[in-house]
């Protein structure tokens, strides 16, 4: 087992860097040049989610079941059979949530968990790691209200890592390894909260 303590992934991650597995379960640290992030100032909703996000379809939630989440976007897909989030990933960064560091944005419909996402949030700064869908529309749904609640509590900073087909539909970009190291360590010294609460509104701009 090569479960990573929660301090180091801390380390890691306000120093631009973060952990891959591999198919054998090796764990490598990467700290990519460029790198990407999504504004959180430019991103609008597809003009399809609107009426998605305006029915209610899903009921979101924050930290209700971290581990079931992690764990269903640690699942092979169709574009991607492989996985970089091994067992011993799932490990770390459910003890990094413990801790008060990694969350999670969930969508129910019947109780039932359908899509999600998580990621790691030290200070103004929330590092998305990965998302699912067994849903149409779910993990889009939880990514609109993750942004919403990156803009209500101030944040700075929405780091996606690399650069794909994916992320570019959210208005991911990529900006040098100087430039995002420098809105890093302005961002992860901003004070926010991230609210267990039920979200106050979302953003339809």
């Amino acid at each position: 087992m090569s479960i990573i303590d929660y301090q180091e992934l801390l380390y890691a991650y306000t120093n631009g860097i973060f952990p891959m597995a591999e198919a054998d379960g090796s764990i490598y640290w990467y700290a990519p040049d460029p790198r990407a992030i999504i504004p959180l100032d430019t991103y609008k909703p597809a003009k399809s989610l609107r009426p998605v996000l305006n029915k209610k379809l899903f009921e979101v939630r924050l930290n209700t079941d971290f581990e079931k989440v992690i764990r269903a976007c640690s699942q092979p897909r169709l574009e991607s059979p492989g996985t970089w989030i091994s067992e011993d990933l799932i490990q770390s960064y459910t003890n990094l949530h413990k801790a008060g560091f990694a969350h999670s944005v969930e969508c129910y419909q019947q109780e039932q968990l359908v899509g999600g996402l998580y990621g790691v949030c030290i200070g103004g700064a929330f590092f998305g790691e990965s998302m699912f869908s067994h849903v149409s529309n779910s993990s889009k749904v939880a990514f609109h209200y993750l942004i919403s609640l990156l803009r209500e509590q101030n944040f700075l900073l929405l780091d996606t890592q690399f650069i794909n087909d994916n992320v570019k539909r959210y208005g991911a970009i990529e900006i040098p390894k100087t430039e995002y190291l420098r809105i890093l360590q302005k961002a992860i010294r901003v004070k926010t909260a991230w609210s267990s609460s039920p979200f106050s509104h979302i953003y339809m701009d």
